[in-house]
């Protein structure tokens, strides 16, 4: 990380300095906002933490309960997620605590005796070269508890606001801050209003924000109830520190997840169909003591011995989409801006033995807080911001139609080879699909068409094959040049809103000095034209170039001055933005990702890591008109 850039202050590099008036949270009888965030779940804290890096916007996060969530609910850490949450500094901390899914075990019953169950298999979790982070297991609640913490070391000090839950709200046709809402104290039942540029409605399956812009949920229930219970055991179970999938013949399916700590353990449990007329009561039927004893009985011939239930809950399987993600209705989505969004759980519900609820809504802030961000500091324009739906509610539906087949499979009972005709799912063809679907669940497998300004067409995608333009941009080593750290190339990169160029060199390497030197003194050049004046020359983009020669074979003072930047307001050199491949540890990043080593490779990478275009070094004006059909000529 880097710091000191603006003068030397002793204690934590964390805790950033603090904007003017950033401990200020008093409410004001004429409360105005730019953007208001209702719901500190998992999509509400990710795009709270993107915003409070910003002293320029002010954000409030108002959350009904009277603290933060504390127990319970997801615990699946895809891959991707925690790619993401290495740009806010947070990866280091998820793979200390996070419990490691390294392999999957299957177990069905018997052929000896259908009474008893019997390991079929194992499995990697995570293909080899899928991604340099793990997929873990951490308590959602402390998932966004470092997101809090980053909030509150953040310049802007951003707090939420418990206790106060979202009423309603109107939409003005014009104005500054057009956008009314009402909210109540929890506690009291008083009434508090405010205006917003935007609001943003991370308030869950039953968000109250989606109706009040009239989006509907389409889609159904299963029928079909889950218990799940987080619990401190002791057992016989061999692979009770594996995640397992375990069918047995008679007694119902469980998904089974260790949790971090090493002693605590989720189980998914199958309880089987559900009458829709007595859907109600669900969680007084099935407490936690009934859903232990159809996990005994599944796992027999072993024994479970639950000392301590953590959390407990019962949930039906249920798939459902929203028909937008915004307050446009699709008969007026050409004649009018978005200032109301959805995201999370109010945009999409579905089971939660997939591992992909907490991470996909985390994904829609992640998409949807630097698109904010840009239209708020001026560096976009309002349109921007019609992507996000766009984009996500694809990402959405292809969620769902996972989660179906996947939910599908899981509830059905091993099929009896001494009777085929009851049907049922093969062992061998439970662990295919995990197999298969193994880039989905990790996260990996989003992929934004070129529908939007966002995202090009693939027309130079030969030269890096493997920065997938629409795909997230997938880090691979290398080594820093300036202080010959080895490191991975995709962990520079902040979650500060900032585009990155990723400038791969040309055999000779004068065609990447060629790009500095136009990026430096064109007046075409998007980032001469976008950033602000007086702002440091890489916020809004920022380039980097990752020459092929080692790290010991091209001299810093030699560098075009592009790739050396004066910032801050001592005018200090980032020495941070050149990059050299790791020689020493099997293929370089040129080879793992395809690079052209002739004509080199230009990756343009949006804020959220998606690979957005792949250019010539020499195509400036193509780079040029890329960022000029979105960006603001400041």
């Amino acid at each position: 990380m880097q710091f000191y850039l603006n003068g030397y202050r002793p204690g934590d590099p964390d805790l950033q300095a603090a904007a003017p008036g950033a401990t200020d949270r008093a409410w004001k009888p004429d409360e105005t906002v730019d953007v208001l965030v209702v719901g500190s779940g998992p999509a509400g804290v990710v795009l709270a933490a993107q915003l409070a890096q910003f002293p320029g916007i002010r954000t409030r996060l108002v959350e009904r309960r009277q603290g933060p969530l504390e127990l319970g609910q997801a615990d699946g850490v895809a891959c991707r997620t925690v790619e993401m949450f290495e740009a806010f500094g947070l990866g280091a901390k998820l793979r200390r605590e996070g419990y490691w899914v390294n392999e999957t075990a299957f177990w069905r019953p018997s052929p000896g005796d259908r009474s008893r169950i019997a390991r079929t298999g194992r499995v990697q979790d995570v293909e080899d070269g899928l991604s340099e982070m793990p997929h873990l297991i951490v308590n959602q609640a402390r998932m966004q508890a470092y997101l809090l913490d980053f909030m509150r070391q953040s310049p802007t000090r951003l707090e939420p606001d418990y206790g106060l839950e979202f009423v309603d709200l109107a939409v003005d046709a014009e104005g500054e801050h057009p956008v009314r809402v009402t909210l109540r104290e929890v506690d009291g039942g008083a009434t508090r209003t405010l205006r917003a540029k935007y609001v943003v409605g991370c308030d869950g399956a039953r968000s109250r924000v989606r109706q009040a812009i009239g989006a509907e949920p389409r889609g159904d229930f299963a029928n079909h109830a889950w218990g799940v219970v987080d619990m401190l055991a002791v057992t016989d179970f061999p692979d009770i520190r594996l995640k397992a999938a375990i069918q047995s013949a008679d007694e119902g399916n469980i998904l089974l997840i260790p949790r971090e700590g090493g002693y605590l353990v989720r189980l998914y449990v199958d309880l089987g169909e559900v009458d829709p007329a007595q859907r109600s009561d669900l969680r007084e039927r099935y407490t936690a003591d009934k859903i232990i004893e159809v996990a005994q009985r599944v796992l027999r011939p072993y024994t479970l011995e639950v000392r301590d239930v953590a959390w407990s809950s019962v949930y039906e399987v249920g798939q459902r989409v929203t028909d937008r993600f915004d307050d446009v209705p699709q008969a007026q989505a050409g004649a009018r801006l978005p200032r109301v969004f959805i995201a999370g759980d109010a945009c999409h519900t579905h089971s939660a033995k997939a591992g992909q609820g907490m991470n996909v809504s985390m994904q829609d802030a992640f998409n949807l807080g630097w698109k904010l961000v840009s239209v708020l500091e001026g560096r976009a324009g309002p349109e921007l911001l019609r992507t996000y739906g766009i984009e996500r509610h694809a990402i959405a539906q292809g969620l769902i139609d996972f989660d179906k087949e996947w939910s599908k499979i899981m509830a059905s009972p091993p099929k009896d080879p001494r009777r085929p005709e009851l049907g049922g799912v093969d062992p061998a063809e439970l662990q295919a699909y995990f197999v298969k679907s193994g880039r989905y669940t990790a996260g990996v497998a989003t992929h934004y068409p070129s529908e939007t300004v966002l995202t090009a067409p693939p027309v130079h995608q030969h030269l890096a094959s493997g920065f997938t333009i629409g795909m997230r941009f997938h880090s691979a080593p290398v080594i820093r040049l300036a202080d010959a750290k080895p490191m991975h190339l995709g962990h520079a990169a902040r979650a500060d809103a900032a585009w990155r160029l990723h400038a791969f060199a040309d055999a000779s390497g004068e065609r990447l000095r060629a790009l500095a030197d136009f990026l430096a003194e064109s007046p075409q050049s998007p980032i001469r034209r976008f950033t602000p004046e007086g702002a440091d020359i890489d916020s809004v983009i920022d380039l980097r170039a990752i020459f092929q020669q080692g790290h010991r074979e091209i001299e810093v003072d030699k560098l075009p001055p592009m790739l050396l930047p004066r910032k801050g307001r001592f005018g200090l050199i980032d020495y941070e933005k050149v990059f050299c491949p790791d020689l020493k540890n099997g293929p370089d990043i040129f080879t793992l990702r395809g690079i052209d080593r002739g004509r080199g490779a230009l990756v343009v990478v949006r804020p959220d890591q998606y690979v957005a275009n792949v250019l010539p070094l020499e195509a400036h004006q193509a780079l040029a008109d890329f960022f000029s059909a979105f960006l603001r000529q400041r």
